[in-house]
């Protein structure tokens, strides 16, 4: 007859306790497994512009607006908020109101970084915001009216090597901004003393246009989105862009500075920020909605029509941006004698 082994109480009670233990935590990672997953928004999300309608950072949120809006069934609500000032601070203020919470998103730019840098803000990329996307690259260009008898970046470098107070620059909306960035990162690598440079600033894109086509500047740095329809129109000339290849459209023809033989290149790119401490179920949720909507067809030709260049990264590839981006930037500013 087989032998049957026998086990005392306390044995068996401790199999059964190690076993329900088991069970529990099966059960409590399944459970967390299941939230993570299932995360969506409850209410309506509010998408945050740091400026007013019409801007281009309005301009992005209202395209992804647009986008969300046609998706059919909705899958939740959104809406544009827009809350402009102190060079984006108070929209980054708002979003501290809402810690972890995933209703609330902010398009920003290089200027989240540039005003920690100068001392003008303390919000930091590393544990004020979480980082969510990026979503393109929006390159600047140099613009003279078309009369002007400087044909070409070099010829502008030229200029400004032999006396950095020749000419006037339009910048806007203010220094250390990304056109004033795009401009002397180029002039300094031309050679050019960017601390003499007589720079006039406006608080907009439009002003700084409308100075240079009306003579009261000798050129403007702009985004290419705002000065493609003046250069087809052949009120304007570009003579640079930004970016770090030729770009497409109306700039076809228009060489960018690595070509002219100047090692520059500056993108004022777009990223999407939220709050801190938002847990990784609302990330997932929203890196899968972003990617999905950077492959929309309604995205991919606003892009074209605005000139401006594709570059998606999710969440986790956003944040090593910003910290690249951060060193960089750091460096032209302590270059430029505005870094704290």
């Amino acid at each position: 007859m087989p032998v049957v082994p026998s086990f005392d109480k306390p044995f068996v009670s401790r199999i059964f306790a190690t076993l329900a233990g088991i069970a529990l935590l099966a059960y409590a990672s399944g459970d967390a497994a299941a939230q993570t997953q299932a995360w969506k928004p409850q209410k309506t999300v509010e998408l945050v512009v740091p400026g007013n309608p019409g801007d281009s950072v309005d301009r992005t949120l209202r395209l992804v607006h647009s986008i969300w809006q046609a998706d059919q069934p909705a899958q939740f609500t959104a809406a544009v908020v827009n809350k402009p000032g102190g060079g984006q601070s108070v929209s980054w203020a708002y979003l501290a109101q809402h810690k972890a919470d995933g209703h609330y998103l902010a398009v920003t730019s290089p200027t989240l970084l540039i005003r920690r840098i100068t001392g003008q803000s303390t919000t930091s990329h590393e544990k004020d915001v979480t980082p969510i996307a990026l979503l393109f690259d929006e390159y600047l260009s140099v613009m003279v009216r078309a009369d002007s008898p400087i044909k070409t970046g070099r010829d502008l470098i030229e200029r400004l090597k032999a006396d950095p107070r020749a000419l006037t620059i339009g910048v806007s909306p203010g220094l250390a901004g990304p056109p004033h960035l795009a401009i002397a990162l180029a002039l300094k690598a031309g050679g050019v003393d960017v601390s003499k440079l007589r720079n006039v600033v406006f608080d907009g894109s439009s002003k700084s246009v409308t100075a240079v086509l009306g003579g009261h500047v000798d050129v403007a740095t702009l985004p290419v989105s705002v000065v493609a329809a003046h250069l087809q129109s052949g009120d304007a000339r570009v003579i640079a862009v930004s970016s770090p290849e030729r770009l497409s459209g109306p700039f076809a023809s228009v060489p960018t500075w690595i070509e002219q033989g100047v090692n520059a290149s500056f993108g004022n790119w777009r990223a999407i920020i939220a709050p801190a401490e938002l847990p990784p179920a609302q990330i997932a949720y929203w890196d899968a909605k972003f990617a999905a909507t950077v492959g929309d067809t309604e995205w991919r030709n606003d892009l074209d029509k605005n000139v401006w260049s594709a570059k998606y990264l999710n969440s986790a590839q956003t944040r090593a941006f910003l910290d690249e981006q951060y060193a960089a930037l750091r460096g032209v500013l302590t270059d430029l004698g505005m870094a704290k």
